[in-house]
């Protein structure tokens, strides 16, 4: 039993180490929450980010931002955002995750554990289908209206 945990701990030290050696050298702004917000802001590509749980409801498009929160091993409920929303992915897992949309060249952010970073929503009104390239089984969609 013991050696099973020994195994399984080296495993995941091999895989923090791993995941934390495949970054990229964009980073942007910070922020936090996840759930429902509306507003507009910038597109930025962020790769250390941490996620933090917070619902954000705000005024149409001009200075809003909103907050995706990764927990657990989760991006949680669906966000609504208005075009060109900024943003702010919060991680709170130990791991690094990204939100990296289905969409090709449309939003690929990566953060690190306990970081956060940013991007901007698409222009463009539509649900985009997104993941993380670490934990493919991890998803989530942003709604754009």
């Amino acid at each position: 039993m013991k050696r099973v945990w020994l195994f399984c701990s080296a495993l995941c030290l091999i895989a923090a180490l791993a995941t934390g050696c495949n970054q990229s050298a964009t980073t942007e702004d910070d922020a936090t929450g996840t759930a429902t917000a509306t507003g507009t802001a910038a597109e930025t590509t962020t790769e250390e980010t941490t996620t933090t749980t917070t619902t954000t409801t705000g005024a149409p498009a001009a200075a809003e931002a909103a907050t995706i929160t990764i927990a657990d091993m989760s991006f949680g409920d669906p966000i609504t955002v208005a075009p060109g929303t900024q943003i702010t992915v919060t991680n709170n897992d130990s791991v690094e995750h990204s939100m990296t949309s289905r969409t090709a060249d449309t939003f690929d952010v990566h953060v690190d554990g306990g970081e956060q970073g940013t991007l901007t929503a698409p222009t463009q009104p539509g649900e985009y289908a997104f993941y993380c390239v670490y934990h493919p089984s991890m998803t989530g969609t942003l709604i754009v209206k």
